[in-house]
This record gives structure tokens, C-alpha cells and sequence, in this order.
């Protein structure tokens, strides 16, 4: 095992432990950052300063933290994209995905050739028949491939490049439940790559490492995103059993310092008292007394001033996140919704049908499937009976306009009168104006508005700028914290953890259980629909 620290004003410790994963000792290719410091330009805080660690080439690593922490900046940075100060140096050629692709019209087959002039198709066939992809979709324009299928091709094709290490930013956004493990698969079978994702499941199946840039520092670990997370959990737990055994430890010794200090100023001042029986007081005697007593309320004074010390080194790391509320209404009739033999088009296509359900009290419906099956058209529909119930729109007016042109369907839906809902959209893209134009357009409070993003771990700096210069993560923690400032009988969730950092989901999930309202939800992210969903709608057609 080594380690390496250095320190700096942002990082002031910065640990990378490396383990040596095969016993045979450091592999001959690495990724050694020395000294990094970076900031952007015209920003006076640094993203980073002053960091040293090393990464082998032949690792799977997973790569986590906040939103915001600089996990795509560090991607950028290995990629040459921006200047910094220190030393990035490494054996291989970075790639990053998803890389873009200018001419979608074309065909998928010459949009990989384009990417690797040299290529053997029958290469590219193997790949594609590990992810489960039709040869056939080489044949099709790239712009009629779905998301899923898109990934998989741009994916199989950087693994075919010779001597490259892939950067590999989110991929599992666009991918459902079944394609999430297909690709995790996939991965665990490869090696040289960093893969940054927030999905848990998703890195457990296919890293060996993490790095995970932390409140105050960047380390590495090995295994996957469950060991680091127990470790992260016993080493914050043994950091506040410390901390309050040194706080203890201070009060005693402040008290006992300034006890000793009194004893001697009251001892050095009987060198002067009167005498007795004719004696005068033994001044050497007094004077010795005094000094050892003096002696005593220093050294408890250096063991405070050390107790104090080791108390503020902890602490640092722990990720400190105010329980989020939430504000269910409760309806008077135990079933809120009912579907009953349903079936959505959009024009002329069919997107499910036969969907049958219902939504009682204290449910949490998961509706589950692959990518098109209906799923997001589902909930738009149940948005779209509630507001003919009298229910106030909870889209954007554009979408529900869009909405109300485009759906047919047959069947039975019925949302209860008055009931009140709350919409979470797949879709970030209509976000824009400031917080405060966000939260009177929704009628929510403001302060309760920031004070959830605050908690959700958005900047205090991002509060004054137009949501549309966001991050895609600090958008959907905008709509996040819309709903949770709305008292509704149901929060309707169509892919909620988009972007989001593992951190927030869990603390998300932690609110859920809490308050137990009553949602209807699409999340393809596993450990999520496992602990949340009390129900799971599968079947669409």
C-alpha cells in the first residue's frame, strides 16, 4: 500500500492510497498528477489546488462525489481541454465518452469507421454481440438508433481503439433497468477506464476501484462503490465518536487548567501572609509550591491546546446534510387512482397497452421497462385526466399543450376529484430565469425553495444565476426541490435521479421512508427502485 499527501487551501489533505491489486507490485503504466491546482477563469476559488495521486492503467474505476465537486472538469483536464498548473503525466491516450457525432444521418456503421479508419468489422461484431445489439443497427442511420442502442455502439467503438484509456461520463442515463446490467457486464469484462456514474448497482458490478472526490480531499480505494461507502460510514462514525470524546476531553482540561492556575496565584500570594506563632511563612517553601502548581496549568493547558488540535482535524470529510422534509396531503378515500385496460398512441403509434393498476394511500408505484415502452407517456396521461378533473396543470404549459395534441387512448382512468399532484419531468431543458422567478411562478416559498437546494448541496454562488446555466444535476435538484416544496396526495417522479450524485439519492431515499407519501415514479436506477417502490408495474403490451 502507498500513500501520498500533500496539502493546499482547498484540499488541505490530500490522500491517495494505492493498492497494489495483484501482489506482484506497481503495474509499469500509470496516470501520476502531481501538484495539480486549477481554477476556472475569472472564478477566485480554486476546483483544485495543489494534488498529488496516481492512478494505474490496467484499474476499473469508479469515480464519485458531489455534484459540482469537478469530477467532468478532472475528465477535461486529462483530456488537455484546459490549462493548469502542476504535472498530468501518462502512457496512454485518453478518450472520452460519449463522444459527438456531427452527422447523425448517416449510417451507424460509417460513423464508427470515421471514429477508427483501420477498424475490422468482425471486431466490431464481437463487441456489439456482447452488449446484445443487432448487427443490423450498423445498417440504420445513427439518428434512428434509441439512446440505449447509441451508447452501446459509441462504447463498443472506443474499446476497439488500440492503447486507450476511456473516460466514460454517465452513461447509464439514457439506459434502462435491463441495458444498465447489460452494459455493467460489458465493463467488468474490460479494464483501463474511469467510469463517473451515481448509479450503485452500476458500479458494483463492474469497478475495482473508487475515486471519489471528497469535501476536503481526493482518495482512492480499492473495490467497489459498497466497500467504499461502508468505509466512508465507519471512518465519519468513528470521526464523531472522537470528536466527542475530545470535546469532553477540552472542557475537563480548560477546567482544570484554570484550577491549577488559581491554586498557584493563591499559593505565591501566602508568601506575604502574616506570621503565625511568631513564625514567618517558609517564602522558598511557598515559592516551590507555587512554581510546581504553575508547572501543572501548563501542562494541562498544552494537553488542551492538543486535544483541541486533534478535535479540529476532524470532521472534515463528513458530508453534513440537513434532514430534507417533505409535506403529504392525505386524501379522504383510500384509492387516489385507478387504470383499468389502458392503452397510448402518439399519431398513429402505439407505445403500451392493457396497462392496469392502481394508486392507494401510502403507494410508491415503480413503473418499470425497457426504454419506449410507455412509461413517461403513462404518467403524462394521469397528469393529463387530474387536470381534466379540475386539477391545476403541474407541466409546463408548452408540454401539456404538446401532450393534449398528440395523446389517444383507450380504456379506463380515474384521478380522484381534487386531488393535488406534484411533477418531477424527465426533461430539464425548459428550465430557466432565476430561483426566485421559478418559485413565484410555481407559488412555492422562497426561502423554504433555497434552503432545500441548500441541504440538496447547491452552492450559496448559484443562487444569483439563470437556472439555464446550471449543470444537468443542479437542474434536476431545481425540480427536486419545486416538488418537495409542493403539499400534494401524489408526487409524480419520471426519472428523478438523472445527473443526481449518489449522495443526494440516498438522502433523498432517507426522506421518502421518512415521510412515506404517496408517488408514482419511473427510476431506472436499481438500489433506488429496491428500497423505494412498495409496487412494480410491469407488463406494457
Amino acid at each position: 500500500m502507498y500513500a501520498y499527501e500533500t496539502t493546499g487551501s482547498n484540499f488541505p489533505v490530500v490522500i491517495c492510497i494505492i493498492w497494489d491489486c495483484l501482489g506482484g507490485g506497481m503495474h509499469m503504466s500509470l496516470i501520476d498528477v502531481v501538484n495539480l491546482t486549477f481554477a476556472y477563469e475569472g472564478s477566485y476559488e480554486n476546483v483544485f489546488e495543489n494534488v498529488s495521486f496516481q492512478l494505474d492503467t490496467d484499474w476499473k474505476l469508479g469515480f464519485t462525489g458531489r455534484n459540482g465537486r469537478g469530477k467532468t472538469t478532472f475528465l477535461n483536464l486529462l483530456l488537455g481541454k484546459y490549462e493548469y498548473q502542476g504535472t498530468i503525466s501518462s502512457g496512454v491516450t485518453f478518450e472520452y465518452f460519449p463522444y459527438p457525432v456531427e452527422h447523425k444521418e448517416r449510417m451507424t456503421l460509417e460513423v464508427v469507421e470515421e471514429k477508427l479508419p483501420e477498424l475490422e468489422e468482425w471486431r466490431l461484431f464481437k463487441e456489439l454481440n456482447l452488449l446484445k445489439v443487432d448487427i443490423e443497427v450498423l445498417y440504420r442511420p445513427f439518428s434512428t438508433l434509441s439512446h440505449g442502442e447509441q451508447t452501446k455502439v459509441l462504447l463498443a467503438a472506443l474499446f476497439l481503439g488500440d492503447h486507450k484509456f476511456l473516460l466514460i461520463d454517465e452513461p447509464t442515463n439514457h439506459l434502462d433497468t435491463d441495458a444498465r446490467r447489460l452494459v455493467a457486464e460489458y465493463l467488468n469484462k474490460k479494464k483501463g477506464f474511469i467510469l463517473v456514474s451515481h448509479d450503485r448497482m452500476f458500479l458494483d458490478r463492474c469497478v475495482d476501484h473508487i475515486l471519489s472526490i471528497n469535501k476536503m480531499n481526493i482518495e482512492v480505494q480499492k473495490g467497489n462503490f459498497s466497500s467504499w461507502y461502508a468505509n466512508k460510514e465507519a471512518q465519519d462514525h468513528m470521526e464523531m465518536v472522537q470528536n466527542e470524546k475530545l470535546r469532553g476531553e477540552v472542557k475537563r482540561l480548560e477546567a482544570a487548567s484554570r484550577q491549577a492556575g488559581g491554586w498557584s496565584d493563591q499559593v505565591e500570594k501566602s508568601k506575604k501572609g502574616q506570621r503565625v506563632a511568631g513564625l514567618r511563612p517558609d517564602r522558598g517553601f511557598i515559592g516551590h509550591k507555587a512554581a510546581k502548581m504553575m508547572k501543572r496549568s501548563k501542562t494541562l493547558e498544552a494537553r488542551r491546546q492538543q486535544a483541541a488540535e486533534d478535535k479540529s482535524k476532524l470532521l472534515k470529510n463528513i458530508e453534513t446534510a440537513d434532514t430534507l422534509k417533505l409535506y403529504p396531503l392525505k386524501y379522504h378515500t383510500d384509492r387516489l387512482v385507478e387504470v383499468k385496460d389502458v392503452s397510448i398512441s402518439y399519431g398513429e403509434n402505439k407505445v403500451c397497452g392493457g396497462i392496469s393498476f392502481e394508486v392507494r394511500q401510502g403507494d410508491r408505484v415503480c413503473l418499470s421497462g425497457t426504454n419506449g415502452c410507455g412509461k413517461s407517456s403513462m404518467l403524462k396521461f394521469i397528469l393529463d385526466c387530474a387536470s381534466r378533473n379540475g386539477e391545476k396543470d403541474t407541466m409546463q404549459p408548452a408540454e401539456v399543450s404538446k401532450l393534449k395534441e398528440q395523446l389517444h387512448y383507450t380504456g379506463f382512468c380515474q384521478v380522484g376529484s381534487g386531488i393535488k399532484l406534484s411533477y418531477v419531468s424527465q426533461d430539464t431543458s425548459f428550465l430557466t430565469g432565476s430561483l426566485r422567478e421559478i418559485a413565484k411562478e410555481k407559488e412555492i416559498d422562497e426561502s423554504l425553495f433555497k434552503s432545500i437546494l441548500r441541504k440538496l448541496d447547491l452552492k450559496r454562488e448559484q443562487f444569483e444565476k439563470d437556472v439555464r446555466y446550471y449543470s444537468a444535476g443542479q437542474k434536476k435538484k431545481v425540480l427536486l426541490a419545486r416538488s418537495l416544496c409542493e403539499q400534494a396526495h401524489i408526487y409524480v417522479w419520471d426519472e428523478p435521479l438523472n445527473y443526481i450524485d449518489v449522495l443526494s439519492r440516498i438522502q433523498i431515499e432517507e426522506l421518502i421512508l421518512a415521510y412515506k407519501p404517496t408517488m408514482i415514479f419511473v427510476e431506472h436506477d436499481e438500489a433506488f427502485r429496491k428500497n423505494i417502490a412498495t409496487k412494480i408495474v410491469e407488463k406494457w403490451l
